[in-house]
């Protein structure tokens, strides 16, 4: 099943798209995921918002199985990648969000009960938001890693 693990990363960050700074979170997803066994290229840094949207539905279009998003999930007025991420979902998967908000609390971040990521599937892929820090994409990559395989076989019809 390697060549139909393939995967991409969404990085939400207008200052990052703008080359006010290097993103960090992006490269930290793309590791785990390779370290997993999945067959993803370099993050997609974007801009907030609209072109969220526009990454995921490239990502799909491209043949990605599941797709992470990185940032833009919390309550400034320019974190729209829940909003850009639920206007693509056939249907949401509200657990896998419940379990990294969950995660990071137990974790003794209090903050992480604001991250407003989304979870849910767009055809059939997989896409996920993880928060915009360092310390949350590692808390929501221990919860997702382990189940993305087990989704993306669900998702092409594979018994439970």
């Amino acid at each position: 099943m390697t060549g139909s693990l393939r995967a991409a990363v969404v990085v939400a960050s207008n200052r990052a798209a703008a080359g006010v700074y290097a993103d960090t979170t992006g490269p930290l997803i793309v590791e785990a995921l390779r370290h997993d066994g999945w067959e993803v290229g370099e993050p997609v840094v974007v801009p907030d918002g609209d072109p969220v949207a526009d990454a995921i539905r490239e990502a799909v279009a491209a043949g990605a199985r599941v797709v992470l998003t990185t940032g833009g999930t919390g309550l400034t007025p320019t974190d729209r990648t829940p909003e850009a991420t639920r206007s693509l979902l056939d249907r949401e998967v509200p657990g896998i969000a419940e379990a990294i908000r969950a995660r990071g609390v137990a974790q003794g971040v209090a903050t992480a009960m604001l991250s407003r990521g989304v979870a849910g599937v767009v055809g059939s892929t997989l896409v996920v938001n993880l928060p915009g820090s360092s310390g949350g994409v590692r808390d929501g990559l221990a919860v997702v890693v382990p189940v993305l395989r087990h989704a993306a076989e669900q998702l092409l019809g594979s018994d439970h």
